[in-house]
């Protein structure tokens, strides 16, 4: 498949700690950049496909655990900050 050229903005995107670490080391362990990662998760979730093979999934469930994430799907737009 032929690669396509694109224009990429930078931004400051907020985003809950572990599940950033989670990220990160998912990156890391997929040898992406942490916004490619992010990119083809959200190209697959705007087609209503899976991101992830189960493989991968076991992948991010360590993570999780070594990163203390215990956010679900069931959480989204559910979250607030702490007070500072």
């Amino acid at each position: 498949m032929a690669k396509k050229v694109v224009s990429r903005t930078q931004t400051g995107v907020r985003i809950e700690s572990s599940l950033l670490k989670v990220l990160k080391g998912l990156a890391e362990y997929a040898e992406l950049s942490l916004g490619d990662l992010l990119e083809g998760i959200v190209l697959h979730s705007f087609e209503g496909k899976a991101p992830f093979s189960a493989e991968t999934q076991g992948i991010i469930e360590q993570l999780k655990s070594v990163y203390g994430c215990d956010l679900a799907a069931s959480d989204s737009h559910m979250l607030t900050e702490e007070s500072r």
